[in-house]
């Protein structure tokens, strides 16, 4: 279900092209893993869109510890499902995987990316990561397995951010 937390749906924009990078979450299972994000996209100015259902209650108590008071700042929209979430991207769907075939550091982004991460516990269907335009991993140390979701997704937009120019203005 869809209520509880306000969705903010102001659009933000990257140097003058109408387009914006975006963060995207498909079924998360952790809503402090959320918040993190939500911080996340709050401090550097790229939106959260959150693809339900969600492993959590969505609600304010859910994601204020690992948030803070950065929920009510942060441009994030809910979908009520995958297909609603589809028909909202304009530009290349990034799938951030550990079943990508693109080293992080090999991958080159654009502004108007969406960067997509999987839930914690199963990551995203096949059918999804076949809809992906590139899988991208991030390298590992040998026997590593994954990292956690949020800092999978504060190193996946850091480079993408670096990459296109996208990081906020100095104050």
């Amino acid at each position: 279900m869809l209520d509880g937390v306000t969705t903010f749906c102001q659009q933000q924009f990257v140097r003058g092209s109408g387009l914006s990078m975006r963060i995207a979450l498909y079924q998360p299972d952790i809503a402090g893993n959320v918040g993190a994000i939500l911080r996340l996209g709050a401090c550097l100015g790229v939106p959260v869109d959150v693809i339900e259902p969600t492993g959590f209650t969505w609600s304010d108590k859910a994601l204020a510890r690992s948030g803070m008071d950065y929920a009510d700042t942060v441009d994030v929209t809910r979908h009520a499902d995958w297909e609603a979430f589809l028909a909202t991207v304009t530009g290349r769907l990034v799938l951030l995987t550990t079943r990508g075939g693109t080293r992080l550091d090999a991958a080159t982004f654009a502004a108007d990316d969406t960067l997509l991460l999987g839930s914690e516990g199963s990551g995203v269907p096949d059918s999804i990561h076949a809809l992906a335009d590139v899988a991208v991993r991030i390298p590992l140390a040998a026997g590593m397995r994954s990292l956690n979701i949020a800092v999978a997704a504060g190193i996946g937009v850091a480079e993408a951010l670096r990459q296109t120019g996208g990081w906020p203005h100095d104050p």
